[in-house]
């Protein structure tokens, strides 16, 4: 009886991994040969100047951390990026300047402190305000008929919807670049002064103001979630609608309040770019849009200590990126947008990696 011809099982080689491993150990090599050259050899930059760098980034990446919370709210409850978020981050921004303007001309903001203090807080109020509004709107209008559509179609209406907002805001307001009027207690470009390696670091009030408010509104979210009915209530429809509304949720006025909360987000960005930047226009919440969605991909997206952990370092990495690489500041777009293609080669789940539900076994 012939014996039996015993075979090797087969091995398969799992090619992506391979290619991952490659591309990992090249950027990893690359980054280690910028830093021996930033750090030992040129030295083009002292501490202070790393120190600007890292401030600059951790303001912006406050702004990013707070539009990625609404990102990461709306996909947590329906599995969606609107990505019309952005567009409304930008009319919060036009609320809030054409607030400070009306303030600013009845002569109240500059008036004593309590009235820059109070004109403040209705600014960053109508900026939340037109936010949840125009939010709202989109769920009911561009959102909610399509809610049993397949996936691609609530994309592409709200990519319909981000034209329509940004070509309505040209038609009000116009193409031409508006300069947001500051109190003159925030004056921007105007702060404390540290002293850094013999040289000045200049700390803005208005950068101080957007990591404050920033971190409030993480912090107050991050509770609302946890500890209220509503989130309770957000936490059930993003587990399972179906069995959430077999329960006495009211699935629609949790869908729509979740969409009030991140237009609220939105509008509150809104005025923090527009007093610390001081630029608005129609197209001024695209980019900010695109890049708080690379920090809720980054962080993982439907997770909201991701999203302030994802703004917060894609800000500093976009700071920080172009000296290190030796590329010209302008292209800090292609390190923010860069991060987003290595995050979805090495870590698609994000940094953190959960959603707004509970992982089900």
């Amino acid at each position: 009886m012939a014996e039996a011809v015993q075979t090797r099982p087969k091995r398969y080689i799992n090619t992506w991994l391979l290619i991952r491993i490659a591309v990992g150990v090249l950027v990893g090599a690359y980054l280690v040969y910028r830093l021996w050259i930033i750090l030992f050899v040129e030295q083009p930059y002292g501490p202070d100047t790393w120190l600007r760098f890292a401030i600059s980034g951790i303001i912006l990446g406050s702004v990013y951390a707070v539009i990625a919370l609404g990102y990461t709210l709306v996909y947590g409850i329906l599995f969606m990026i609107n990505f019309a978020h952005g567009d409304v981050m930008m009319l919060g921004c036009f609320a809030g300047y054409i607030t400070l303007e009306m303030l600013d001309g009845s002569g109240f903001l500059n008036r004593d402190i309590p009235s820059t203090i109070i004109s403040l807080a209705v600014t960053f109020a109508i900026g939340m305000t037109v936010g949840t509004l125009v939010a709202i709107a989109l769920e009911r209008i561009a959102y909610r008929p399509l809610r049993m559509a397949p996936r691609l179609v609530p994309l592409i209406s709200a990519i319909g919807a981000s034209l329509f907002l940004q070509n309505a805001a040209q038609l009000m307001f116009g193409s031409a670049r508006h300069t947001y009027t500051n109190p003159d207690v925030i004056e921007r470009n105007t702060g404390w002064t540290i002293m850094v390696g013999g040289e000045g670091v200049l700390i803005t009030y208005t950068g101080v103001l957007t990591i404050v408010l920033s971190i409030i509104l993480m912090v107050g979210l991050a509770l609302l979630v946890k500890r209220s009915k509503m989130g309770m209530a957000m936490r059930a429809v993003a587990e399972d609608k179906q069995t959430a509304a077999l329960m006495g949720i009211n699935v629609d006025r949790v869908i729509g309040s979740t969409f009030a909360i991140s237009g609220a987000l939105a509008g509150a960005a809104g005025v923090l770019w527009g007093l610390h930047m001081g630029i608005v226009y129609h197209f001024v919440g695209f980019v900010p849009g695109l890049k708080a969605f690379t920090a809720a991909v980054m962080g993982g997206i439907g997770n909201i200590p991701g999203a302030m952990l994802g703004g917060l370092s894609l800000g500093v990495l976009e700071a920080v990126g172009p000296p290190l690489l030796g590329i010209p500041f302008q292209l800090k777009d292609v390190v923010a947008f860069s991060i987003l293609v290595l995050v979805l080669i090495f870590r698609p789940s994000g940094l953190l990696g959960e959603v707004l539900a509970e992982k089900k076994a």
